[in-house]
């Protein structure tokens, strides 16, 4: 299946201004790119780049005063296949889980676990472990968020989400990535497209997407707790603790973002 995908924003700053992004592929699919996703910047600035510590693509620049653009179009290979699905998949004992995955069981900036875990432990305690204990979770946190674009804050916390029971796809994310770390299960934040491939219209609006990625049965399995249910065509672009590791585009001052568009399309052939 060829997927066509890409994005075009455009940003206003009061003076020059150092910013970073995450706008590319995740490498693990460059090989299945038909055309490769360039960063195309407007006006031209010098852009530089670097892998973080989670392995993800960051590019840096110096937006000039005024106008910056940022866009992109590429066409993807996907298999075709909803997101993998592995029902016997265990949760491992902490002791037994790779030191990598370690990182992915503690509290971080917006996945606040300290104030979840009582909460997480009487809800989820007695569910079966393993696959069917993550998907009650985002069965839980499916029907307690309400997903709302006008009702959205930089700043929620997953324990602030749970509280008013409101937010968008990276407090839905939050909220299951706390809850399982509660649980002992190693939890990551994704972000990147998410297809409508397969489903009925109408459709909403394009957009950049955030799910989770949790570690069972010795690998990791995306789970989606906004959409709560399999996808076609689901593109990685960087993962992280949570949102404050993975910034799409992060300035080092203030700015407007004046316009935005998302498209993830699929193509005939």
């Amino acid at each position: 299946m060829r997927i066509r995908f890409g994005y075009d924003m455009t940003y206003r700053t009061p003076k020059p201004t150092p910013m970073i992004g995450m706008l590319h592929v995740h490498h693990s699919l460059v090989g299945q790119l038909e055309e490769p996703d360039v960063l195309r910047v407007e006006p031209q600035v010098p852009v530089s780049t670097y892998h973080d510590s989670f392995g993800n693509f960051v590019f840096r620049l110096v937006a000039p005063t005024g106008d910056i653009r940022f866009h992109a179009d590429a066409v993807i290979h996907v298999s075709g296949a909803t997101d993998p699905v592995g029902l016997d998949a265990v949760e491992h004992p902490i002791q037994n889980l790779p030191d990598e995955t370690i990182q992915f069981l503690l509290g971080s900036r917006y996945c606040d676990t300290d104030l979840l875990s009582d909460e997480a432990w009487r809800l989820f305690e007695h569910a079966l472990p393993g696959w069917a204990r993550v998907q009650a979770i985002c069965d839980h946190v499916y029907n307690r968020l309400k997903f709302d674009y006008l009702d959205c804050a930089a700043t929620r916390t997953a324990a602030q989400a749970n509280q008013k029971c409101v937010g968008v796809c990276r407090d839905f994310a939050h909220l299951a990535i706390a809850f399982c770390r509660c649980m002992n299960i190693p939890s990551r934040y994704c972000v990147g497209y998410i297809s409508d491939v397969g489903l009925p219209p109408p459709y909403e609006a394009q957009d950049f997407c955030a799910w989770m990625e949790v570690f069972l049965g010795g690998r990791w399995w995306a789970f989606d707790p906004r959409n709560n249910g399999l996808r076609v065509g689901r593109i990685l672009m960087a993962r992280g603790r949570d949102a404050a590791d993975v910034p799409l585009v992060h300035s080092f001052g203030p700015h407007v973002l004046k316009s935005f568009k998302v498209w993830v399309d699929e193509l005939p052939g």
